[in-house]
Protein backbone atom coordinates (compact mmCIF):
# COMPACT_ATOMS: atom_id res chain seq x y z
CA UNK A 1 0.00 0.00 0.00
CA UNK A 2 2.82 2.41 0.90
CA UNK A 3 4.69 1.51 -2.30
CA UNK A 4 1.62 2.33 -4.37
CA UNK A 5 1.13 5.60 -2.52
CA UNK A 6 4.74 6.59 -3.21
CA UNK A 7 4.33 5.97 -6.94
CA UNK A 8 0.98 7.79 -6.98
CA UNK A 9 2.42 10.97 -5.46
CA UNK A 10 5.67 10.94 -7.45
CA UNK A 11 5.36 14.14 -9.51
CA UNK A 12 6.73 12.78 -12.78
CA UNK A 13 4.46 9.72 -12.52
CA UNK A 14 1.37 11.86 -11.95
CA UNK A 15 2.42 13.96 -14.94
CA UNK A 16 3.20 11.22 -17.43
CA UNK A 17 0.31 8.90 -16.59
CA UNK A 18 -1.94 11.76 -17.69
CA UNK A 19 0.09 12.62 -20.80
CA UNK A 20 0.12 11.32 -24.36
CA UNK A 21 3.48 9.59 -24.21
CA UNK A 22 4.80 5.98 -24.32
CA UNK A 23 6.76 6.26 -21.05
CA UNK A 24 3.66 5.54 -18.97
CA UNK A 25 2.96 2.32 -20.88
CA UNK A 26 6.62 1.31 -20.67
CA UNK A 27 6.58 1.80 -16.89
CA UNK A 28 3.41 -0.27 -16.51
CA UNK A 29 4.81 -3.13 -18.60
CA UNK A 30 8.14 -3.18 -16.76
CA UNK A 31 6.39 -3.15 -13.38
CA UNK A 32 4.20 -6.06 -14.45
CA UNK A 33 7.33 -7.81 -15.72
CA UNK A 34 9.00 -7.34 -12.34
CA UNK A 35 5.98 -8.88 -10.63
CA UNK A 36 6.12 -11.89 -12.94
CA UNK A 37 9.86 -12.27 -12.33
CA UNK A 38 9.38 -12.28 -8.55
CA UNK A 39 6.65 -14.89 -8.92
CA UNK A 40 9.14 -16.94 -10.94
CA UNK A 41 11.68 -16.64 -8.12
CA UNK A 42 9.11 -17.78 -5.56
CA UNK A 43 7.70 -20.68 -7.56
CA UNK A 44 10.47 -21.71 -9.93
CA UNK A 45 7.85 -22.01 -12.70
CA UNK A 46 8.97 -21.37 -16.27
CA UNK A 47 5.65 -19.80 -17.23
CA UNK A 48 6.30 -16.83 -14.96
CA UNK A 49 9.68 -16.26 -16.60
CA UNK A 50 8.05 -16.43 -20.03
CA UNK A 51 5.42 -13.91 -18.94
CA UNK A 52 8.09 -11.56 -17.57
CA UNK A 53 10.02 -11.78 -20.85
CA UNK A 54 6.88 -11.19 -22.91
CA UNK A 55 6.00 -8.10 -20.88
CA UNK A 56 9.50 -6.63 -21.19
CA UNK A 57 9.51 -7.46 -24.90
CA UNK A 58 6.23 -5.61 -25.31
CA UNK A 59 7.86 -2.74 -23.43
CA UNK A 60 10.42 -2.63 -26.24
CA UNK A 61 7.57 -1.96 -28.66
CA UNK A 62 6.61 0.99 -26.45
CA UNK A 63 10.05 2.60 -26.17
CA UNK A 64 12.68 0.39 -27.74
CA UNK A 65 15.95 -0.33 -25.91
CA UNK A 66 15.00 1.53 -22.73
CA UNK A 67 12.88 -1.50 -21.87
CA UNK A 68 15.98 -3.72 -21.88
CA UNK A 69 17.91 -1.70 -19.29
CA UNK A 70 16.52 -3.86 -16.47
CA UNK A 71 17.02 -7.21 -18.25
CA UNK A 72 20.47 -7.85 -16.67
CA UNK A 73 18.93 -7.32 -13.23
CA UNK A 74 16.15 -9.81 -13.92
CA UNK A 75 18.63 -12.41 -15.19
CA UNK A 76 21.02 -12.08 -12.25
CA UNK A 77 18.24 -12.14 -9.65
CA UNK A 78 16.80 -15.37 -11.05
CA UNK A 79 20.21 -16.97 -11.49
CA UNK A 80 21.03 -16.28 -7.85
CA UNK A 81 17.65 -16.65 -6.13
CA UNK A 82 15.65 -19.03 -8.33
CA UNK A 83 14.56 -22.29 -6.69
CA UNK A 84 15.44 -24.88 -9.39
CA UNK A 85 18.91 -26.33 -9.87
CA UNK A 86 21.38 -24.08 -11.64
CA UNK A 87 21.28 -25.93 -14.98
CA UNK A 88 17.49 -25.77 -15.03
CA UNK A 89 17.63 -22.06 -14.18
CA UNK A 90 19.91 -21.48 -17.17
CA UNK A 91 17.57 -23.47 -19.42
CA UNK A 92 14.58 -21.49 -18.16
CA UNK A 93 16.37 -18.21 -18.81
CA UNK A 94 17.21 -19.35 -22.34
CA UNK A 95 13.51 -19.98 -22.98
CA UNK A 96 12.73 -16.57 -21.53
CA UNK A 97 15.37 -15.03 -23.81
CA UNK A 98 13.76 -16.57 -26.88
CA UNK A 99 10.41 -15.20 -25.70
CA UNK A 100 11.95 -11.76 -25.27
CA UNK A 101 13.32 -11.79 -28.82
CA UNK A 102 10.00 -12.93 -30.28
CA UNK A 103 7.92 -10.45 -28.29
CA UNK A 104 10.12 -7.51 -29.21
CA UNK A 105 11.40 -8.55 -32.61
CA UNK A 106 8.35 -9.52 -34.63
CA UNK A 107 7.52 -5.92 -35.50
CA UNK A 108 11.16 -5.16 -36.34
CA UNK A 109 11.22 -8.15 -38.69
CA UNK A 110 8.01 -7.11 -40.42
CA UNK A 111 9.25 -3.56 -41.02
CA UNK A 112 12.71 -4.61 -42.18
CA UNK A 113 11.36 -7.25 -44.56
CA UNK A 114 8.74 -4.92 -46.04
CA UNK A 115 9.97 -3.07 -49.17
CA UNK A 116 11.02 0.43 -48.13
CA UNK A 117 9.27 1.96 -51.15
CA UNK A 118 5.93 0.63 -49.90
CA UNK A 119 6.04 1.88 -46.31
CA UNK A 120 6.48 5.23 -44.55
CA UNK A 121 9.98 6.61 -43.98
CA UNK A 122 11.51 5.57 -40.64
CA UNK A 123 11.59 8.91 -38.85
CA UNK A 124 14.64 9.55 -36.71
CA UNK A 125 16.95 7.56 -38.97
CA UNK A 126 19.08 9.07 -41.71
CA UNK A 127 18.86 6.04 -44.00
CA UNK A 128 15.25 4.83 -43.66
CA UNK A 129 16.35 1.90 -41.48
CA UNK A 130 14.52 0.75 -38.37
CA UNK A 131 17.67 -0.97 -37.10
CA UNK A 132 19.55 2.32 -37.35
CA UNK A 133 16.81 3.99 -35.34
CA UNK A 134 16.81 1.25 -32.68
CA UNK A 135 20.56 1.05 -32.16
CA UNK A 136 21.48 4.61 -33.15
CA UNK A 137 19.26 7.62 -32.54
CA UNK A 138 16.97 5.82 -30.06
CA UNK A 139 19.61 3.43 -28.74
CA UNK A 140 23.31 3.68 -27.98
CA UNK A 141 23.36 7.23 -29.30
CA UNK A 142 21.47 8.22 -26.16
CA UNK A 143 24.40 6.92 -24.12
CA UNK A 144 27.26 8.26 -26.22
CA UNK A 145 25.71 11.45 -27.59
CA UNK A 146 26.50 10.34 -31.16
CA UNK A 147 23.03 10.97 -32.58
CA UNK A 148 22.91 12.08 -36.19
CA UNK A 149 19.77 14.12 -36.70
CA UNK A 150 19.47 15.09 -33.05
CA UNK A 151 18.45 18.56 -31.93
CA UNK A 152 21.72 18.73 -30.00
CA UNK A 153 23.58 17.44 -27.00
CA UNK A 154 27.26 16.71 -26.49
CA UNK A 155 27.14 15.13 -23.05
CA UNK A 156 29.96 17.26 -21.68
CA UNK A 157 29.84 19.72 -18.82
CA UNK A 158 27.55 22.53 -19.82
CA UNK A 159 26.26 20.63 -22.85
CA UNK A 160 22.76 21.07 -24.16
CA UNK A 161 21.36 18.03 -22.34
CA UNK A 162 22.75 19.08 -18.99
CA UNK A 163 25.45 17.91 -16.64
CA UNK A 164 26.20 14.20 -16.49
CA UNK A 165 27.28 12.47 -13.29
CA UNK A 166 26.03 10.58 -10.27
CA UNK A 167 24.20 13.65 -8.95
CA UNK A 168 22.26 14.42 -12.13
CA UNK A 169 19.00 13.04 -10.73
CA UNK A 170 19.29 15.43 -7.78
CA UNK A 171 19.94 18.60 -9.76
CA UNK A 172 17.20 21.09 -10.50
CA UNK A 173 16.07 19.60 -13.79
CA UNK A 174 15.37 16.11 -12.41
CA UNK A 175 15.26 16.66 -8.66
CA UNK A 176 11.67 17.74 -8.18
CA UNK A 177 10.45 15.19 -10.70
CA UNK A 178 11.72 11.98 -9.09
CA UNK A 179 14.35 12.33 -6.35
CA UNK A 180 12.23 13.02 -3.24
CA UNK A 181 12.60 9.54 -1.76
CA UNK A 182 15.72 8.23 -3.48
CA UNK A 183 17.97 8.84 -0.42
CA UNK A 184 15.51 7.08 1.89
CA UNK A 185 15.06 4.20 -0.57
CA UNK A 186 18.82 3.63 -0.83
CA UNK A 187 19.28 3.85 2.95
CA UNK A 188 16.53 1.32 3.63
CA UNK A 189 17.76 -0.96 0.84
CA UNK A 190 21.21 -1.22 2.42
CA UNK A 191 19.76 -1.76 5.89
CA UNK A 192 17.34 -4.46 4.76
CA UNK A 193 20.02 -6.30 2.80
CA UNK A 194 22.02 -6.34 6.02
CA UNK A 195 19.07 -7.73 7.97
CA UNK A 196 18.59 -10.51 5.38
CA UNK A 197 22.28 -11.38 5.10
CA UNK A 198 21.74 -14.82 6.69
CA UNK A 199 18.56 -15.64 4.77
CA UNK A 200 18.45 -18.65 2.40
CA UNK A 201 19.61 -18.13 -1.16
CA UNK A 202 16.06 -18.11 -2.53
CA UNK A 203 14.62 -15.81 0.15
CA UNK A 204 11.77 -13.90 -1.51
CA UNK A 205 12.27 -10.65 0.40
CA UNK A 206 15.97 -10.42 -0.41
CA UNK A 207 15.24 -11.28 -4.04
CA UNK A 208 12.71 -8.45 -4.13
CA UNK A 209 15.23 -6.06 -2.63
CA UNK A 210 17.85 -7.14 -5.18
CA UNK A 211 15.46 -6.76 -8.12
CA UNK A 212 14.07 -3.35 -7.19
CA UNK A 213 17.44 -2.10 -5.97
CA UNK A 214 19.17 -3.30 -9.13
CA UNK A 215 16.50 -1.62 -11.25
CA UNK A 216 16.96 1.66 -9.38
CA UNK A 217 20.75 1.65 -9.57
CA UNK A 218 21.12 0.44 -13.17
CA UNK A 219 18.40 2.64 -14.67
CA UNK A 220 19.53 5.53 -12.49
CA UNK A 221 23.10 5.12 -13.73
CA UNK A 222 21.94 5.12 -17.35
CA UNK A 223 19.97 8.33 -16.84
CA UNK A 224 22.79 9.93 -14.86
CA UNK A 225 25.57 9.32 -17.36
CA UNK A 226 23.78 9.38 -20.72
CA UNK A 227 25.46 11.94 -22.96
CA UNK A 228 22.76 12.09 -25.62
CA UNK A 229 19.16 13.23 -25.65
CA UNK A 230 17.53 12.90 -22.25
CA UNK A 231 14.53 14.58 -20.69
CA UNK A 232 13.44 14.68 -17.04
CA UNK A 233 10.21 12.81 -17.70
CA UNK A 234 12.24 9.71 -18.62
CA UNK A 235 12.78 9.33 -14.88
CA UNK A 236 9.24 7.96 -14.49
CA UNK A 237 10.93 4.57 -15.00
CA UNK A 238 12.48 4.99 -11.53
CA UNK A 239 9.17 5.49 -9.73
CA UNK A 240 8.29 1.77 -9.33
CA UNK A 241 11.62 0.72 -7.75
CA UNK A 242 11.64 3.75 -5.45
CA UNK A 243 8.10 2.98 -4.32
CA UNK A 244 8.84 -0.72 -3.87
CA UNK A 245 12.02 -0.12 -1.86
CA UNK A 246 10.33 2.41 0.41
CA UNK A 247 7.37 0.08 0.93
CA UNK A 248 9.44 -3.05 1.57
CA UNK A 249 12.04 -1.21 3.62
CA UNK A 250 9.60 0.63 5.87
CA UNK A 251 7.57 -2.53 6.47
CA UNK A 252 10.58 -4.68 7.26
CA UNK A 253 12.29 -2.15 9.50
CA UNK A 254 9.03 -1.49 11.34
CA UNK A 255 8.70 -5.21 12.10
CA UNK A 256 12.21 -5.05 13.57
CA UNK A 257 11.60 -1.81 15.48
CA UNK A 258 12.62 -3.48 18.74
CA UNK A 259 16.18 -3.28 17.38
CA UNK A 260 17.94 0.05 17.84
CA UNK A 261 19.53 -0.43 14.41
CA UNK A 262 16.13 -0.59 12.70
CA UNK A 263 14.83 2.45 14.58
CA UNK A 264 17.91 4.48 13.74
CA UNK A 265 17.60 3.61 10.05
CA UNK A 266 13.91 4.53 10.02
CA UNK A 267 14.65 7.78 11.84
CA UNK A 268 17.49 8.51 9.43
CA UNK A 269 15.21 7.87 6.46
CA UNK A 270 12.65 10.31 7.86
CA UNK A 271 15.30 12.95 8.55
CA UNK A 272 17.01 12.68 5.16
CA UNK A 273 13.63 12.83 3.41
CA UNK A 274 12.64 15.93 5.38
CA UNK A 275 15.97 17.62 4.68
CA UNK A 276 15.91 16.78 0.97
CA UNK A 277 12.29 17.90 0.67
CA UNK A 278 13.33 21.23 2.18
CA UNK A 279 16.07 21.60 -0.45
CA UNK A 280 13.73 20.75 -3.32
CA UNK A 281 10.98 23.07 -2.11
CA UNK A 282 13.50 25.84 -1.52
CA UNK A 283 14.15 25.86 -5.27
CA UNK A 284 10.67 27.39 -5.60
CA UNK A 285 10.88 29.91 -2.73
CA UNK A 286 7.69 31.76 -3.62
CA UNK A 287 5.56 28.61 -3.86
CA UNK A 288 3.94 27.66 -0.51
CA UNK A 289 6.90 28.91 1.59
CA UNK A 290 5.66 27.50 4.94
CA UNK A 291 5.53 23.96 3.56
CA UNK A 292 9.27 23.30 3.62
CA UNK A 293 9.57 24.47 7.23
CA UNK A 294 6.59 22.37 8.29
CA UNK A 295 8.12 19.26 6.70
CA UNK A 296 11.43 19.88 8.46
CA UNK A 297 9.72 20.24 11.85
CA UNK A 298 7.56 17.17 11.29
CA UNK A 299 10.66 15.25 10.25
CA UNK A 300 12.44 16.07 13.49
CA UNK A 301 9.38 15.09 15.53
CA UNK A 302 8.89 11.88 13.56
CA UNK A 303 12.52 10.81 13.85
CA UNK A 304 12.49 11.50 17.58
CA UNK A 305 9.29 9.52 18.04
CA UNK A 306 10.72 6.55 16.14
CA UNK A 307 13.91 6.44 18.21
CA UNK A 308 11.88 6.79 21.43
CA UNK A 309 9.51 3.89 20.65
CA UNK A 310 10.60 1.57 23.53
CA UNK A 311 10.33 4.27 26.23
CA UNK A 312 7.30 6.16 24.95
CA UNK A 313 3.67 5.72 25.88
CA UNK A 314 1.61 3.21 23.96
CA UNK A 315 0.42 5.64 21.31
CA UNK A 316 3.95 6.64 20.33
CA UNK A 317 4.21 3.91 17.64
CA UNK A 318 1.06 5.19 15.93
CA UNK A 319 2.27 8.78 16.08
CA UNK A 320 5.75 7.82 14.86
CA UNK A 321 4.39 5.84 11.92
CA UNK A 322 1.95 8.59 10.97
CA UNK A 323 4.61 11.29 11.11
CA UNK A 324 7.03 9.18 9.10
CA UNK A 325 4.52 8.58 6.31
CA UNK A 326 3.45 12.23 6.36
CA UNK A 327 7.03 13.47 6.00
CA UNK A 328 7.72 11.00 3.20
CA UNK A 329 4.69 11.93 1.13
CA UNK A 330 3.90 15.56 1.91
CA UNK A 331 6.51 17.20 -0.34
CA UNK A 332 5.97 15.09 -3.47
CA UNK A 333 2.21 15.12 -2.87
CA UNK A 334 2.21 18.92 -2.91
CA UNK A 335 4.24 18.91 -6.13
CA UNK A 336 1.86 16.35 -7.61
CA UNK A 337 -1.21 18.37 -6.64
CA UNK A 338 0.28 21.37 -8.44
CA UNK A 339 0.99 19.13 -11.43
CA UNK A 340 -2.48 17.62 -11.81
CA UNK A 341 -4.20 21.00 -11.41
CA UNK A 342 -2.07 22.69 -14.09
CA UNK A 343 -2.49 22.25 -17.83
CA UNK A 344 0.58 20.88 -19.62
CA UNK A 345 1.49 21.05 -23.28
CA UNK A 346 4.44 20.51 -25.57
CA UNK A 347 6.60 17.49 -26.27
CA UNK A 348 8.65 17.81 -23.06
CA UNK A 349 6.40 18.48 -20.05
CA UNK A 350 7.67 19.14 -16.55
CA UNK A 351 5.99 18.45 -13.21
CA UNK A 352 5.65 20.85 -10.32
CA UNK A 353 5.98 24.61 -9.92
CA UNK A 354 8.55 26.89 -11.54
CA UNK A 355 12.01 26.90 -10.00
CA UNK A 356 14.59 29.65 -9.73
CA UNK A 357 16.65 30.05 -12.89
CA UNK A 358 19.80 30.07 -10.75
CA UNK A 359 19.11 26.46 -9.71
CA UNK A 360 18.17 25.11 -13.11
CA UNK A 361 21.69 24.39 -14.36
CA UNK A 362 23.27 25.11 -17.75
CA UNK A 363 20.42 23.78 -19.81
CA UNK A 364 18.01 26.31 -18.36
CA UNK A 365 19.88 29.07 -20.11
CA UNK A 366 18.80 27.73 -23.48
CA UNK A 367 15.40 29.31 -23.54
CA UNK A 368 14.30 27.29 -20.55
CA UNK A 369 11.10 27.71 -18.63
CA UNK A 370 10.03 26.02 -15.40
CA UNK A 371 12.36 23.38 -14.11
CA UNK A 372 14.90 23.97 -16.83
CA UNK A 373 12.23 23.34 -19.47
CA UNK A 374 10.48 25.76 -21.73
CA UNK A 375 10.90 27.16 -25.20
CA UNK A 376 14.18 25.79 -26.51
CA UNK A 377 16.05 28.67 -28.03
CA UNK A 378 13.13 30.94 -27.29
CA UNK A 379 13.37 34.64 -26.66
CA UNK A 380 11.03 36.69 -24.49
CA UNK A 381 7.73 34.87 -24.03
CA UNK A 382 8.99 32.01 -26.15
CA UNK A 383 8.95 33.85 -29.51
CA UNK A 384 10.47 31.93 -32.37
CA UNK A 385 11.83 28.98 -30.42
CA UNK A 386 12.72 25.63 -31.93
CA UNK A 387 9.95 24.56 -34.25
CA UNK A 388 8.25 27.97 -34.11
CA UNK A 389 8.30 30.26 -37.13
CA UNK A 390 8.71 34.02 -36.83
CA UNK A 391 5.43 35.27 -35.50
CA UNK A 392 4.60 31.84 -34.12
CA UNK A 393 5.06 31.12 -30.45
CA UNK A 394 5.40 28.40 -27.88
CA UNK A 395 2.84 28.27 -25.12
CA UNK A 396 5.72 28.07 -22.68
CA UNK A 397 8.80 30.22 -22.55
CA UNK A 398 11.64 31.59 -20.56
CA UNK A 399 10.56 35.08 -19.71
CA UNK A 400 8.53 34.97 -17.57
CA UNK A 401 8.37 31.30 -16.57
CA UNK A 402 4.94 29.71 -16.56
CA UNK A 403 4.44 26.60 -14.47
CA UNK A 404 3.10 23.55 -16.22
CA UNK A 405 4.40 24.46 -19.65
CA UNK A 406 6.61 22.28 -21.79
CA UNK A 407 9.18 22.70 -24.52
CA UNK A 408 8.68 21.91 -28.22
CA UNK A 409 5.09 23.12 -28.22
CA UNK A 410 3.20 23.41 -31.50
CA UNK A 411 3.01 26.80 -33.17
CA UNK A 412 -0.18 28.83 -32.79
CA UNK A 413 -0.76 30.75 -36.03
CA UNK A 414 -2.78 33.95 -36.25
CA UNK A 415 -6.33 34.08 -37.55
CA UNK A 416 -5.41 35.74 -40.88
CA UNK A 417 -2.86 33.03 -41.63
CA UNK A 418 -5.32 30.28 -40.69
CA UNK A 419 -7.95 31.75 -43.02
CA UNK A 420 -5.37 31.90 -45.82
CA UNK A 421 -4.39 28.25 -45.34
CA UNK A 422 -7.99 27.08 -45.27
CA UNK A 423 -8.85 28.90 -48.49
CA UNK A 424 -9.56 26.28 -51.20
CA UNK A 425 -8.02 23.64 -48.92
CA UNK A 426 -10.09 20.84 -50.43
CA UNK A 427 -8.25 21.23 -53.74
CA UNK A 428 -4.88 20.20 -52.28
CA UNK A 429 -3.46 17.08 -50.71
CA UNK A 430 -1.38 19.31 -48.41
CA UNK A 431 -2.59 22.83 -47.58
CA UNK A 432 0.99 23.69 -46.65
CA UNK A 433 4.46 22.30 -46.02
CA UNK A 434 6.99 23.39 -43.42
CA UNK A 435 10.14 22.01 -41.84
CA UNK A 436 9.69 19.75 -38.75
CA UNK A 437 6.66 18.11 -37.21
CA UNK A 438 6.66 20.54 -34.30
CA UNK A 439 6.14 23.42 -36.69
CA UNK A 440 3.61 21.59 -38.84
CA UNK A 441 1.53 20.37 -35.89
CA UNK A 442 0.24 23.79 -34.87
CA UNK A 443 -0.84 24.68 -38.39
CA UNK A 444 -2.56 21.34 -38.84
CA UNK A 445 -4.40 21.64 -35.53
CA UNK A 446 -5.46 25.21 -36.31
CA UNK A 447 -6.74 24.44 -39.82
CA UNK A 448 -7.84 20.82 -39.37
CA UNK A 449 -6.20 20.18 -42.74
CA UNK A 450 -3.06 18.19 -43.68
CA UNK A 451 0.27 20.02 -43.34
CA UNK A 452 3.45 18.31 -44.54
CA UNK A 453 6.24 17.99 -41.97
CA UNK A 454 9.44 18.14 -44.01
CA UNK A 455 12.27 16.28 -42.28
CA UNK A 456 10.13 14.52 -39.69
CA UNK A 457 10.12 15.33 -35.97
CA UNK A 458 13.27 17.44 -35.81
CA UNK A 459 13.24 18.48 -39.45
CA UNK A 460 16.54 16.65 -39.93
CA UNK A 461 15.33 13.50 -41.71
CA UNK A 462 16.27 13.47 -45.44
CA UNK A 463 12.65 13.13 -46.55
CA UNK A 464 11.07 14.14 -48.81
CA UNK A 465 13.98 14.81 -51.15
CA UNK A 466 14.07 18.02 -53.16
CA UNK A 467 13.17 16.05 -56.31
CA UNK A 468 10.17 14.48 -54.59
CA UNK A 469 9.06 17.86 -53.26
CA UNK A 470 9.36 19.46 -56.70
CA UNK A 471 7.30 16.64 -58.18
CA UNK A 472 4.52 17.16 -55.63
CA UNK A 473 4.54 20.91 -56.22
CA UNK A 474 4.37 20.44 -60.00
CA UNK A 475 1.44 18.06 -59.52
CA UNK A 476 -0.43 20.75 -57.57
CA UNK A 477 -0.50 18.73 -54.33
CA UNK A 478 0.88 21.47 -52.02
CA UNK A 479 -0.61 24.96 -51.77
CA UNK A 480 1.80 26.89 -49.51
CA UNK A 481 5.29 26.62 -48.08
CA UNK A 482 5.74 28.13 -44.60
CA UNK A 483 9.26 29.31 -43.86
CA UNK A 484 10.99 29.38 -40.49
CA UNK A 485 10.24 25.87 -39.23
CA UNK A 486 12.58 23.54 -37.37
CA UNK A 487 16.08 24.98 -37.31
CA UNK A 488 17.78 21.58 -37.39
CA UNK A 489 16.35 20.94 -40.85
CA UNK A 490 17.07 24.27 -42.55
CA UNK A 491 20.85 24.30 -42.39
CA UNK A 492 23.18 24.15 -45.37
CA UNK A 493 23.19 20.71 -46.99
CA UNK A 494 20.09 19.43 -45.23
CA UNK A 495 17.05 18.34 -47.21
CA UNK A 496 14.93 20.94 -45.45
CA UNK A 497 17.51 23.58 -46.28
CA UNK A 498 17.60 22.57 -49.94
CA UNK A 499 13.82 22.76 -50.19
CA UNK A 500 13.71 26.11 -48.41
CA UNK A 501 16.34 27.54 -50.78
CA UNK A 502 14.58 26.17 -53.87
CA UNK A 503 11.24 27.63 -52.79
CA UNK A 504 12.74 31.06 -52.05
CA UNK A 505 14.38 31.12 -55.50
CA UNK A 506 11.26 30.21 -57.46
CA UNK A 507 8.35 31.71 -55.52
CA UNK A 508 7.50 35.11 -54.09
CA UNK A 509 7.38 35.54 -50.33
CA UNK A 510 4.59 37.30 -48.47
CA UNK A 511 4.30 37.97 -44.76
CA UNK A 512 1.07 37.11 -42.95
CA UNK A 513 0.75 37.48 -39.18
CA UNK A 514 4.53 37.81 -39.03
CA UNK A 515 5.09 34.51 -40.87
CA UNK A 516 6.86 34.22 -44.23
CA UNK A 517 4.77 32.13 -46.62
CA UNK A 518 5.06 31.16 -50.30
CA UNK A 519 2.21 30.32 -52.68
CA UNK A 520 3.46 27.24 -54.54
CA UNK A 521 0.79 27.61 -57.22
CA UNK A 522 2.18 30.97 -58.37
CA UNK A 523 5.84 30.80 -59.47
CA UNK A 524 7.67 34.12 -59.55
CA UNK A 525 8.51 35.41 -63.02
Amino acid sequence: LLAGAVVAVTPVAALMFRFNNPDALLTLLLTAGAYAMLRAVESGKTRWLVLAAALVGTGFLAKMLEAFVIVPVFVLVYLFAGRPRVLRRIKQLFIAGVTLVLASGWWVAVVELWPSADRPYIGGSQNNSLLTLIFGYNGFGRLTGNETGSVGGLGAIGARWGLTGWNRLFLAEFGGQISWLIPAAVLMLVACLWLTRHAPRHDAIRASLALWGGWLFLAGAVFSFSQGIIHPYYSIALAPPIGALVGIGASMLWRHRSLLFARLVLAGAVLVTAAWSYVLLDRSPNWNPPLKTAILILGLLGAGAIVALPVGWRRVPIAAAALGVLVALLGPAAYTLDTVTTAHSGAIPSAGPAILASTAGPRAGIGAGPGGQGGFGAGPRGQGGLGAPPGGRFSGGANPPQAGRGFLNATQPGSQLVAMLKSNAAQYHWVAATVSANSAAGYQLATDDPVMAIGGFNGSDPTPTLAQFESMVNAGQIHYFISGGGRMGTGSGSTGGEITTWVSQHYAAVTVDGVTIYDLTAPSS
